[in-house]
Protein backbone atom coordinates (compact mmCIF):
# COMPACT_ATOMS: atom_id res chain seq x y z
CA UNK A 1 0.00 0.00 0.00
CA UNK A 2 3.17 2.23 0.51
CA UNK A 3 2.92 4.89 -2.02
CA UNK A 4 1.49 8.39 -1.22
CA UNK A 5 -1.61 8.61 -3.04
CA UNK A 6 -4.29 11.73 -2.70
CA UNK A 7 -8.02 10.51 -3.40
CA UNK A 8 -9.85 11.40 -6.64
CA UNK A 9 -11.19 9.52 -9.46
CA UNK A 10 -10.04 8.38 -12.81
CA UNK A 11 -11.61 8.92 -16.27
CA UNK A 12 -10.77 6.43 -19.40
CA UNK A 13 -7.75 8.44 -20.60
CA UNK A 14 -6.56 8.03 -17.25
CA UNK A 15 -5.94 4.26 -17.58
CA UNK A 16 -4.93 4.86 -21.12
CA UNK A 17 -2.04 6.87 -19.90
CA UNK A 18 -0.74 4.60 -17.30
CA UNK A 19 -1.51 1.43 -19.43
CA UNK A 20 1.02 3.37 -21.68
CA UNK A 21 3.19 4.55 -18.84
CA UNK A 22 3.30 1.13 -17.40
CA UNK A 23 5.04 -0.36 -20.74
CA UNK A 24 7.58 2.46 -20.83
CA UNK A 25 8.77 1.71 -17.22
CA UNK A 26 8.97 -1.79 -17.91
CA UNK A 27 11.43 -1.03 -20.87
CA UNK A 28 13.14 1.04 -18.77
CA UNK A 29 13.39 -2.08 -16.11
CA UNK A 30 14.47 -4.20 -19.05
CA UNK A 31 17.27 -1.76 -20.11
CA UNK A 32 18.52 -0.95 -16.26
CA UNK A 33 19.06 -4.74 -16.03
CA UNK A 34 20.79 -5.10 -19.18
CA UNK A 35 23.22 -2.42 -17.23
CA UNK A 36 25.82 -3.03 -14.16
CA UNK A 37 24.64 0.10 -12.88
CA UNK A 38 22.53 -1.65 -9.95
CA UNK A 39 23.44 -1.15 -6.31
CA UNK A 40 25.89 -3.82 -4.65
CA UNK A 41 23.84 -5.20 -2.24
CA UNK A 42 25.35 -4.67 1.42
CA UNK A 43 24.15 -7.61 3.26
CA UNK A 44 21.27 -5.75 4.17
CA UNK A 45 18.12 -7.01 5.65
CA UNK A 46 14.78 -5.02 6.75
CA UNK A 47 12.05 -5.95 8.76
CA UNK A 48 8.62 -4.15 8.78
CA UNK A 49 5.86 -5.49 11.61
CA UNK A 50 2.62 -4.82 11.60
CA UNK A 51 0.52 -4.85 14.73
CA UNK A 52 -2.90 -4.64 16.62
CA UNK A 53 -4.39 -2.47 19.03
CA UNK A 54 -6.14 -3.98 22.02
CA UNK A 55 -7.69 -2.67 25.14
CA UNK A 56 -7.44 -4.66 28.34
CA UNK A 57 -10.70 -7.01 27.35
CA UNK A 58 -8.92 -8.52 24.98
CA UNK A 59 -11.09 -6.06 22.43
CA UNK A 60 -9.48 -4.18 19.16
CA UNK A 61 -9.21 -0.51 19.84
CA UNK A 62 -10.01 1.90 17.04
CA UNK A 63 -7.45 4.39 17.31
CA UNK A 64 -4.30 4.42 15.84
CA UNK A 65 -4.16 7.89 14.90
CA UNK A 66 -3.86 9.01 18.68
CA UNK A 67 -1.74 6.40 19.70
CA UNK A 68 0.95 7.51 16.74
CA UNK A 69 0.60 11.22 17.90
CA UNK A 70 1.67 10.02 21.33
CA UNK A 71 4.32 7.93 19.43
CA UNK A 72 5.82 10.60 17.88
CA UNK A 73 8.54 8.19 16.08
CA UNK A 74 8.75 7.55 12.06
CA UNK A 75 9.56 4.19 12.83
CA UNK A 76 5.66 3.38 13.15
CA UNK A 77 2.72 4.64 10.64
CA UNK A 78 -0.60 3.65 10.26
CA UNK A 79 -1.81 0.74 8.29
CA UNK A 80 -5.32 0.26 6.65
CA UNK A 81 -7.60 -0.19 9.68
CA UNK A 82 -7.81 2.10 12.55
CA UNK A 83 -6.60 -0.60 15.14
CA UNK A 84 -3.43 -1.43 12.94
CA UNK A 85 0.03 -0.16 13.40
CA UNK A 86 3.08 -0.39 11.57
CA UNK A 87 6.55 -0.43 12.82
CA UNK A 88 9.70 -0.24 10.32
CA UNK A 89 13.52 -0.99 11.72
CA UNK A 90 16.47 0.60 9.89
CA UNK A 91 18.19 -2.13 7.83
CA UNK A 92 21.02 -4.26 9.72
CA UNK A 93 23.90 -5.70 7.69
CA UNK A 94 23.73 -9.36 8.26
CA UNK A 95 26.57 -11.01 10.06
CA UNK A 96 27.85 -10.53 13.85
CA UNK A 97 25.61 -10.54 16.37
CA UNK A 98 22.86 -8.94 14.10
CA UNK A 99 20.23 -11.01 15.63
CA UNK A 100 20.71 -10.22 19.22
CA UNK A 101 20.78 -6.30 18.14
CA UNK A 102 17.76 -6.59 16.35
CA UNK A 103 15.86 -8.65 19.15
CA UNK A 104 17.16 -5.57 21.44
CA UNK A 105 16.27 -2.16 19.29
CA UNK A 106 12.54 -4.88 18.32
CA UNK A 107 12.10 -5.02 22.23
CA UNK A 108 12.61 -1.09 23.16
CA UNK A 109 10.44 -0.04 20.12
CA UNK A 110 7.85 -1.98 20.84
CA UNK A 111 7.75 -1.03 24.76
CA UNK A 112 8.08 2.33 24.03
CA UNK A 113 4.89 2.19 21.66
CA UNK A 114 2.74 -0.03 24.42
CA UNK A 115 3.60 2.32 26.93
CA UNK A 116 2.21 5.51 24.86
CA UNK A 117 -0.45 3.35 23.88
CA UNK A 118 -1.01 2.82 27.60
CA UNK A 119 -1.79 6.23 27.85
CA UNK A 120 -5.05 6.00 26.18
CA UNK A 121 -5.96 2.68 27.72
CA UNK A 122 -4.43 0.33 24.82
CA UNK A 123 -2.03 -2.29 24.36
CA UNK A 124 -0.34 -3.32 21.27
CA UNK A 125 -0.14 -7.01 20.29
CA UNK A 126 1.28 -8.97 17.51
CA UNK A 127 -0.42 -11.85 16.38
CA UNK A 128 -1.63 -13.12 12.56
CA UNK A 129 -5.34 -12.27 13.30
CA UNK A 130 -6.31 -10.84 16.08
CA UNK A 131 -9.11 -13.36 17.78
CA UNK A 132 -11.53 -11.21 19.09
CA UNK A 133 -12.25 -9.34 15.94
CA UNK A 134 -15.57 -9.21 14.63
CA UNK A 135 -17.41 -8.80 11.27
CA UNK A 136 -19.05 -5.40 12.70
CA UNK A 137 -14.86 -4.16 13.69
CA UNK A 138 -13.75 -4.98 9.86
CA UNK A 139 -16.20 -2.34 7.82
CA UNK A 140 -15.29 0.75 5.66
CA UNK A 141 -15.74 2.84 8.82
CA UNK A 142 -13.29 1.44 10.30
CA UNK A 143 -10.23 2.40 7.51
CA UNK A 144 -7.30 4.52 8.45
CA UNK A 145 -8.14 8.12 7.60
CA UNK A 146 -5.32 7.88 4.63
CA UNK A 147 -6.26 8.58 1.06
CA UNK A 148 -4.49 6.09 -0.14
CA UNK A 149 -6.65 3.49 2.21
CA UNK A 150 -10.00 4.96 0.88
CA UNK A 151 -9.01 5.36 -3.08
CA UNK A 152 -7.65 1.66 -2.64
CA UNK A 153 -10.74 0.45 -1.27
CA UNK A 154 -12.67 2.14 -3.87
CA UNK A 155 -10.72 1.36 -6.55
CA UNK A 156 -10.89 -2.84 -5.86
CA UNK A 157 -14.48 -2.39 -5.00
CA UNK A 158 -15.24 -1.00 -8.29
CA UNK A 159 -13.33 -4.03 -10.21
CA UNK A 160 -15.13 -6.47 -8.60
CA UNK A 161 -18.53 -5.07 -8.74
CA UNK A 162 -20.36 -6.89 -5.95
CA UNK A 163 -19.75 -7.51 -2.51
CA UNK A 164 -16.83 -9.91 -1.57
CA UNK A 165 -17.27 -13.70 -0.64
CA UNK A 166 -15.59 -14.70 2.49
CA UNK A 167 -15.55 -18.84 2.58
CA UNK A 168 -13.05 -20.58 4.23
CA UNK A 169 -13.31 -24.73 5.32
CA UNK A 170 -11.34 -25.45 8.17
CA UNK A 171 -11.72 -26.94 11.67
CA UNK A 172 -15.02 -24.82 11.32
CA UNK A 173 -16.66 -22.84 8.30
CA UNK A 174 -16.66 -19.19 7.71
CA UNK A 175 -19.20 -18.16 4.85
CA UNK A 176 -20.20 -14.34 4.92
CA UNK A 177 -19.67 -11.67 2.41
CA UNK A 178 -18.15 -7.91 3.23
CA UNK A 179 -18.69 -4.40 1.14
CA UNK A 180 -15.14 -3.60 1.72
CA UNK A 181 -11.36 -4.93 2.05
CA UNK A 182 -11.87 -3.92 5.56
CA UNK A 183 -11.57 -7.67 6.09
CA UNK A 184 -8.09 -7.51 4.89
CA UNK A 185 -7.41 -5.53 7.93
CA UNK A 186 -7.42 -8.39 10.37
CA UNK A 187 -4.07 -9.63 8.81
CA UNK A 188 -1.23 -8.90 10.30
CA UNK A 189 2.33 -9.59 8.83
CA UNK A 190 5.92 -9.95 8.75
CA UNK A 191 7.80 -8.62 6.17
CA UNK A 192 11.49 -9.51 5.54
CA UNK A 193 12.96 -7.86 3.24
CA UNK A 194 16.53 -8.70 1.05
CA UNK A 195 18.66 -6.60 -1.38
CA UNK A 196 20.36 -8.95 -4.13
CA UNK A 197 22.11 -8.23 -7.46
CA UNK A 198 19.83 -8.50 -10.73
CA UNK A 199 22.03 -11.84 -11.46
CA UNK A 200 20.90 -13.66 -8.20
CA UNK A 201 17.66 -12.26 -7.71
CA UNK A 202 15.97 -15.16 -9.53
CA UNK A 203 17.82 -17.73 -7.43
CA UNK A 204 16.54 -15.80 -4.16
CA UNK A 205 13.38 -15.60 -5.19
CA UNK A 206 12.76 -19.37 -6.01
CA UNK A 207 14.57 -20.03 -2.67
CA UNK A 208 12.37 -18.03 -0.52
CA UNK A 209 8.71 -19.54 -3.04
CA UNK A 210 10.18 -23.06 -2.47
CA UNK A 211 10.65 -22.91 1.08
CA UNK A 212 7.19 -20.66 2.14
CA UNK A 213 5.69 -23.59 2.93
CA UNK A 214 8.46 -24.32 5.72
CA UNK A 215 7.90 -20.89 6.98
CA UNK A 216 4.45 -21.26 7.75
CA UNK A 217 4.40 -24.54 9.26
CA UNK A 218 6.60 -23.18 12.05
CA UNK A 219 5.87 -19.78 11.84
CA UNK A 220 1.32 -20.00 12.05
CA UNK A 221 -0.37 -17.50 13.98
CA UNK A 222 -3.72 -17.06 12.49
CA UNK A 223 -6.14 -19.72 13.47
CA UNK A 224 -8.98 -17.80 14.24
CA UNK A 225 -11.35 -15.30 12.34
CA UNK A 226 -15.03 -13.97 13.35
CA UNK A 227 -15.15 -16.44 16.51
CA UNK A 228 -14.19 -19.06 14.14
CA UNK A 229 -11.54 -21.56 13.82
CA UNK A 230 -10.15 -22.04 10.54
CA UNK A 231 -6.37 -23.05 8.85
CA UNK A 232 -3.70 -22.60 11.16
CA UNK A 233 -2.54 -20.14 9.40
CA UNK A 234 -5.69 -18.30 7.82
CA UNK A 235 -4.13 -15.04 6.11
CA UNK A 236 -3.68 -16.44 2.95
CA UNK A 237 -7.43 -17.27 2.28
CA UNK A 238 -8.61 -14.17 3.61
CA UNK A 239 -6.02 -11.71 2.36
CA UNK A 240 -7.09 -13.65 -1.25
CA UNK A 241 -10.84 -13.57 -0.75
CA UNK A 242 -10.90 -9.66 1.18
CA UNK A 243 -8.79 -8.44 -2.12
CA UNK A 244 -10.02 -10.77 -5.16
CA UNK A 245 -11.40 -8.01 -7.42
CA UNK A 246 -12.58 -11.26 -9.79
CA UNK A 247 -16.69 -12.16 -9.86
CA UNK A 248 -17.31 -15.90 -9.66
CA UNK A 249 -17.18 -15.83 -13.30
CA UNK A 250 -13.82 -14.40 -13.93
CA UNK A 251 -13.02 -16.84 -11.19
CA UNK A 252 -14.08 -20.02 -13.38
CA UNK A 253 -12.29 -18.60 -16.04
CA UNK A 254 -9.21 -19.05 -14.42
CA UNK A 255 -8.38 -15.52 -14.02
CA UNK A 256 -5.46 -14.74 -11.29
CA UNK A 257 -6.17 -13.24 -8.19
CA UNK A 258 -4.39 -10.08 -7.22
CA UNK A 259 -2.95 -12.59 -4.13
CA UNK A 260 -1.56 -14.92 -5.14
CA UNK A 261 1.42 -16.85 -4.83
CA UNK A 262 2.64 -17.30 -8.77
CA UNK A 263 2.45 -20.20 -10.87
CA UNK A 264 6.51 -20.64 -12.42
CA UNK A 265 9.79 -20.50 -11.57
CA UNK A 266 11.29 -17.85 -12.44
CA UNK A 267 14.85 -16.73 -14.67
CA UNK A 268 14.73 -12.98 -13.84
CA UNK A 269 13.50 -10.37 -11.78
CA UNK A 270 11.78 -8.56 -15.36
CA UNK A 271 9.63 -12.45 -15.57
CA UNK A 272 7.50 -10.86 -12.35
CA UNK A 273 7.10 -7.20 -13.05
CA UNK A 274 5.99 -8.30 -16.73
CA UNK A 275 3.74 -11.12 -15.22
CA UNK A 276 2.38 -8.11 -12.96
CA UNK A 277 1.29 -5.54 -16.19
CA UNK A 278 0.29 -8.60 -17.88
CA UNK A 279 -2.17 -10.10 -15.78
CA UNK A 280 -3.46 -7.56 -13.43
CA UNK A 281 -4.92 -4.12 -14.56
CA UNK A 282 -3.85 -0.89 -13.02
CA UNK A 283 -6.42 -0.13 -9.82
CA UNK A 284 -4.68 3.03 -8.87
CA UNK A 285 -3.86 4.51 -12.19
CA UNK A 286 -1.81 7.86 -11.42
CA UNK A 287 1.14 9.16 -13.49
CA UNK A 288 4.29 10.76 -12.80
CA UNK A 289 5.89 13.09 -14.96
CA UNK A 290 8.64 11.24 -15.33
CA UNK A 291 9.97 9.50 -18.83
CA UNK A 292 11.39 6.56 -17.87
CA UNK A 293 13.44 5.74 -21.45
CA UNK A 294 14.23 9.85 -22.21
CA UNK A 295 16.00 9.62 -18.44
CA UNK A 296 17.77 6.58 -19.40
CA UNK A 297 19.16 8.08 -22.29
CA UNK A 298 20.00 10.92 -20.35
CA UNK A 299 22.36 8.89 -18.49
CA UNK A 300 20.09 8.93 -15.30
CA UNK A 301 17.91 7.02 -13.30
CA UNK A 302 14.00 6.33 -13.64
CA UNK A 303 11.98 5.96 -10.14
CA UNK A 304 10.13 3.90 -12.21
CA UNK A 305 7.26 5.48 -10.35
CA UNK A 306 4.24 3.79 -12.24
CA UNK A 307 5.27 0.24 -12.24
CA UNK A 308 6.11 0.43 -8.16
CA UNK A 309 2.90 1.62 -7.63
CA UNK A 310 0.91 -1.00 -9.51
CA UNK A 311 3.23 -3.88 -8.28
CA UNK A 312 2.48 -2.06 -4.84
CA UNK A 313 -1.27 -3.46 -6.01
CA UNK A 314 -0.13 -7.49 -6.72
CA UNK A 315 0.08 -8.73 -3.12
CA UNK A 316 2.66 -11.80 -3.95
CA UNK A 317 4.02 -13.63 -0.73
CA UNK A 318 7.29 -12.91 -2.66
CA UNK A 319 7.06 -9.53 -3.96
CA UNK A 320 9.92 -8.31 -6.23
CA UNK A 321 10.72 -4.38 -5.62
CA UNK A 322 12.74 -1.86 -7.25
CA UNK A 323 13.52 1.34 -5.81
CA UNK A 324 16.50 3.77 -5.25
CA UNK A 325 18.79 4.99 -2.54
CA UNK A 326 21.19 7.29 -3.26
CA UNK A 327 20.91 7.45 -6.61
CA UNK A 328 21.19 4.03 -7.65
CA UNK A 329 18.55 1.69 -8.44
CA UNK A 330 18.39 -1.65 -6.54
CA UNK A 331 16.07 -4.77 -6.00
CA UNK A 332 14.68 -6.51 -3.45
CA UNK A 333 13.15 -9.65 -2.55
CA UNK A 334 9.89 -8.99 -0.22
CA UNK A 335 9.31 -11.64 1.91
CA UNK A 336 5.51 -11.31 3.31
CA UNK A 337 4.65 -15.25 4.32
CA UNK A 338 4.98 -14.31 7.89
CA UNK A 339 2.56 -13.72 10.56
CA UNK A 340 3.24 -11.18 13.41
CA UNK A 341 4.66 -12.99 16.68
CA UNK A 342 4.00 -14.05 19.30
CA UNK A 343 6.95 -13.12 21.03
CA UNK A 344 10.11 -10.47 19.44
CA UNK A 345 12.26 -13.65 20.16
CA UNK A 346 10.20 -15.51 17.74
CA UNK A 347 10.11 -12.72 15.25
CA UNK A 348 13.90 -12.83 15.45
CA UNK A 349 14.08 -16.78 15.03
CA UNK A 350 11.82 -16.58 12.32
CA UNK A 351 13.76 -14.07 10.60
CA UNK A 352 16.62 -16.09 11.20
CA UNK A 353 15.36 -19.21 9.59
CA UNK A 354 14.86 -17.37 6.51
CA UNK A 355 17.61 -15.77 6.12
CA UNK A 356 19.88 -18.60 6.10
CA UNK A 357 17.56 -20.58 4.45
CA UNK A 358 17.68 -18.78 1.42
CA UNK A 359 21.01 -17.87 1.52
CA UNK A 360 21.66 -21.79 1.46
CA UNK A 361 19.60 -23.08 -1.08
CA UNK A 362 19.90 -19.75 -3.55
CA UNK A 363 23.85 -21.50 -3.70
CA UNK A 364 23.07 -24.97 -3.92
CA UNK A 365 24.94 -26.30 -7.24
CA UNK A 366 21.38 -28.35 -7.91
CA UNK A 367 18.82 -25.85 -6.94
CA UNK A 368 15.43 -27.33 -4.48
CA UNK A 369 13.55 -25.68 -7.51
CA UNK A 370 15.12 -27.79 -10.16
CA UNK A 371 13.86 -30.92 -8.63
CA UNK A 372 10.31 -29.92 -6.66
CA UNK A 373 7.24 -29.30 -9.50
CA UNK A 374 6.08 -25.32 -8.66
CA UNK A 375 2.79 -26.89 -8.59
CA UNK A 376 4.13 -28.99 -5.61
CA UNK A 377 5.40 -25.51 -4.26
CA UNK A 378 1.91 -23.91 -4.35
CA UNK A 379 0.66 -27.22 -2.83
CA UNK A 380 2.87 -27.01 0.19
CA UNK A 381 2.24 -23.83 1.01
CA UNK A 382 -1.51 -24.37 0.77
CA UNK A 383 -1.58 -27.68 3.34
CA UNK A 384 1.50 -25.51 6.01
CA UNK A 385 -1.65 -22.82 5.92
CA UNK A 386 -4.62 -25.25 6.63
CA UNK A 387 -2.46 -28.08 9.03
CA UNK A 388 0.64 -25.42 10.14
CA UNK A 389 3.07 -27.84 12.20
CA UNK A 390 1.42 -30.80 11.63
CA UNK A 391 1.64 -30.39 7.82
CA UNK A 392 3.13 -33.22 5.32
CA UNK A 393 4.83 -32.09 1.97
CA UNK A 394 6.36 -33.10 -1.39
CA UNK A 395 9.77 -32.48 -1.20
CA UNK A 396 12.88 -33.91 -3.62
CA UNK A 397 14.34 -36.77 -2.16
CA UNK A 398 17.44 -36.99 -1.31
CA UNK A 399 20.19 -39.30 -3.06
CA UNK A 400 21.39 -40.60 -6.69
CA UNK A 401 17.75 -41.46 -7.24
CA UNK A 402 16.12 -38.50 -7.03
CA UNK A 403 11.81 -37.60 -7.73
CA UNK A 404 9.88 -36.28 -5.15
CA UNK A 405 8.46 -37.71 -1.91
CA UNK A 406 5.64 -36.95 1.15
CA UNK A 407 7.41 -35.88 4.18
CA UNK A 408 5.93 -33.99 7.56
CA UNK A 409 7.20 -30.42 8.11
CA UNK A 410 8.82 -31.34 11.59
CA UNK A 411 11.41 -34.03 10.14
CA UNK A 412 11.67 -31.70 7.08
CA UNK A 413 12.78 -28.81 9.41
CA UNK A 414 14.73 -30.63 11.51
CA UNK A 415 16.92 -32.99 9.42
CA UNK A 416 17.39 -30.96 5.99
CA UNK A 417 16.39 -27.18 6.43
CA UNK A 418 17.62 -26.54 9.40
CA UNK A 419 20.97 -27.45 8.67
CA UNK A 420 20.99 -25.66 5.19
CA UNK A 421 19.84 -22.45 7.83
CA UNK A 422 22.81 -22.92 9.80
CA UNK A 423 24.89 -23.36 6.98
CA UNK A 424 23.48 -20.28 5.26
CA UNK A 425 23.90 -18.15 8.11
CA UNK A 426 28.18 -19.10 8.75
CA UNK A 427 28.13 -17.90 4.90
CA UNK A 428 26.40 -14.57 6.05
CA UNK A 429 29.08 -14.52 9.06
CA UNK A 430 26.56 -14.29 11.73
CA UNK A 431 28.06 -15.48 14.86
CA UNK A 432 27.89 -19.08 15.88
CA UNK A 433 26.08 -17.90 19.53
CA UNK A 434 23.59 -16.13 17.86
CA UNK A 435 23.25 -19.03 14.81
CA UNK A 436 22.62 -21.60 17.44
CA UNK A 437 19.88 -19.19 20.10
CA UNK A 438 17.94 -18.19 17.55
CA UNK A 439 17.52 -21.25 15.02
CA UNK A 440 17.36 -23.69 18.25
CA UNK A 441 13.89 -21.54 18.78
CA UNK A 442 12.63 -23.05 15.39
CA UNK A 443 14.13 -26.54 16.53
CA UNK A 444 12.51 -26.63 19.83
CA UNK A 445 9.16 -25.23 18.07
CA UNK A 446 9.31 -28.82 16.16
CA UNK A 447 10.79 -31.07 18.89
CA UNK A 448 7.34 -29.98 20.66
CA UNK A 449 4.78 -29.24 18.00
CA UNK A 450 4.55 -25.96 19.67
CA UNK A 451 3.60 -22.61 17.30
CA UNK A 452 1.64 -19.63 17.84
CA UNK A 453 -1.47 -21.19 16.27
CA UNK A 454 -1.19 -24.24 18.15
CA UNK A 455 -0.95 -22.19 21.66
CA UNK A 456 -4.29 -20.20 20.86
CA UNK A 457 -5.94 -23.50 19.70
CA UNK A 458 -5.35 -25.42 22.84
CA UNK A 459 -5.87 -22.97 25.14
CA UNK A 460 -9.06 -21.84 23.40
CA UNK A 461 -10.30 -24.99 23.78
CA UNK A 462 -9.47 -25.48 26.91
CA UNK A 463 -11.04 -22.46 28.14
CA UNK A 464 -14.19 -23.91 26.63
CA UNK A 465 -13.79 -26.89 28.49
CA UNK A 466 -13.83 -24.98 31.81
CA UNK A 467 -17.12 -23.45 31.14
CA UNK A 468 -16.76 -20.20 29.41
CA UNK A 469 -18.66 -19.26 26.41
CA UNK A 470 -17.12 -19.23 22.60
CA UNK A 471 -17.07 -15.34 23.25
CA UNK A 472 -15.88 -15.67 26.34
CA UNK A 473 -12.60 -17.60 25.80
CA UNK A 474 -11.38 -16.31 22.70
CA UNK A 475 -11.45 -12.84 24.76
CA UNK A 476 -9.55 -14.46 27.76
CA UNK A 477 -6.82 -16.35 24.96
CA UNK A 478 -6.34 -13.20 23.76
CA UNK A 479 -5.80 -11.74 27.14
CA UNK A 480 -3.39 -14.73 28.21
CA UNK A 481 -1.73 -13.69 24.79
CA UNK A 482 -0.97 -10.33 25.45
CA UNK A 483 -0.09 -11.22 28.69
CA UNK A 484 2.84 -13.43 27.34
CA UNK A 485 4.23 -11.82 24.64
CA UNK A 486 4.88 -9.20 26.84
CA UNK A 487 6.60 -11.31 29.55
CA UNK A 488 8.81 -12.06 26.15
CA UNK A 489 10.02 -15.98 26.43
CA UNK A 490 8.96 -18.03 23.38
CA UNK A 491 5.86 -19.07 22.10
CA UNK A 492 7.22 -22.73 22.67
CA UNK A 493 8.08 -22.56 26.59
CA UNK A 494 3.74 -21.06 27.21
CA UNK A 495 1.87 -23.36 29.10
CA UNK A 496 -1.27 -23.86 27.64
CA UNK A 497 -4.59 -22.39 29.44
CA UNK A 498 -5.65 -19.65 31.50
CA UNK A 499 -4.21 -18.64 34.84
CA UNK A 500 -6.76 -19.72 37.91
CA UNK A 501 -8.99 -18.16 39.09
CA UNK A 502 -10.87 -18.02 35.35
CA UNK A 503 -10.79 -14.68 33.69
CA UNK A 504 -14.26 -12.74 33.72
CA UNK A 505 -15.83 -13.09 30.76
Amino acid sequence: MGEKVVAGSFDLSDRRRYRDKLGRCLAGLERLLATERFDRPKNLMGLEIELNLVGADGMPKMMNAQVLERIASRDFQTELAMFNLEVNIAPHRLGGRVFDRLTEELRTSLAYADRKAGELDAGIVMIGILPTLDRDDLVSSNLSDVDRYALLNDQIVAARGEDFRLDIDGVERLSCTSKSIAPEAACTSVQLHLQVTPARFADVWNAAQAVAAAQIAVGANAPFLFGRELWRESRPPLFQQSTDTRPPELQAQGVRPRTWFGERWISSAYDLFEENLRFFPALLPICDDEDPLEVLDKGGVPTLAELVLHNGTVYRWNRPVYGLADGAPHLRVENRVLPAGPTVIDVVANAAFYYGLVRALAEESRPVWTRLPFEAAAANFEAACRHGIEARFEWPRRGRYGGTAQIDAVSLVRDELLPLAEAGLDAWGVEPADRDLYLGVIDERCRRRVNGASWQAATFHQALEMGLPREAALAATTRRYCELMHKGDPVHTWPVGLPEPLPLS
